[in-house]
């Protein structure tokens, strides 16, 4: 549906309601027949304000949880879900549904993309900062090379003890 603008849903709309055929409207207007079922129901419940809404809508945890358990508890259908709550289209529920059974039955929110003044951020560090921060990292990478040194004589002695005990 997104490649349709909204005079376009608008005219799909009323030409099925003026009685022409899903074939007929899938064809005019290049779009699939179930995209254009998924469409009528949709404005059917909603009414046409349901198309002014924004689509590029990040949805909770908590809502996609709602929505999984009416689905997998409820046995309701995914189509009727996803006509019911108003959402663009039922494959964004197949997604979920797809990433809820991958991650074990857990709602995994997608990593936030860092946006390009984070990276200059990051990435414009002063000399000052810099010689700081690897000052640290030298100071830590030798207290972990004295630690495994430390270690690795214990086990020795650990050995040498139980050889002599042979």
């Amino acid at each position: 549906m997104s490649k349709l603008s909204y005079e376009g849903k608008i005219n799909i709309y009323n030409e099925r309601k003026q009685g022409n055929s899903v074939i007929n409207i899938s064809k005019r207007y290049d779009v699939r027949k179930d995209v254009i079922k998924y469409l009528i129901r949709l404005i059917d419940k909603h009414g046409y304000n349901i198309l002014l809404q924004e689509r590029t809508v990040s949805y909770p945890a908590q809502f996609k949880q709602e929505v999984i358990d009416r689905i997998l508890i409820n046995h309701e259908s995914i189509r009727e879900v996803a006509i019911d709550l108003g959402l663009p289209s039922h494959g964004i529920v197949n997604r979920w549904l797809k990433i809820y059974k991958e991650n074990g039955y857990n709602i995994v929110e997608p990593k936030r993309r860092s946006t390009m003044n984070n990276k200059k951020k990051k990435n414009e560090e002063t000399k000052d900062e810099k010689i700081k921060r690897l000052e640290i990292e030298n100071t830590y990478l030798k207290a972990e090379l004295e630690y495994v040194g430390k270690l690795r004589a214990v086990v020795q002695a650990r050995k040498n003890q139980q050889q002599k005990k042979k």
